[in-house]
């Protein structure tokens, strides 16, 4: 299960993500960010992985494609909290420099 929570505010949207980014639930996250992102307007997107519990090569591709989009055209944030959430934002990353 994942829980997708949207927080605007006028600096920032924030996206945190409650569970695991994997399955079905990247299929979601998906949908979720093409509704979002037209809105975001000049908001920097913060992603927050602190309550993540695991992610798919599928989820991390999504969110690869999430960070890339928002570095590019407003700034981005990836928000850990533990040893595990630190290695899937190295991951998310990692691949967002290719």
């Amino acid at each position: 299960m994942l829980r997708i929570s949207i927080t605007p505010t006028a600096e920032t949207t924030q996206i945190i993500l409650e569970g695991r980014v994997a399955g079905p639930w990247v299929e979601e996250l998906s949908r979720t960010w093409a509704e979002l992102a037209p809105t975001v307007g000049k908001r920097k997107v913060a992603i927050d992985l602190r309550n993540t519990t695991f992610a798919d090569a599928s989820g991390i591709r999504v969110l690869q494609e999430i960070y890339q989009w928002a570095s590019r055209q407003t700034g981005a944030e990836l928000i850990t909290g533990s040893p595990w959430t630190k290695y899937l934002a190295e991951e998310v990353t990692r691949g967002s420099a290719s």
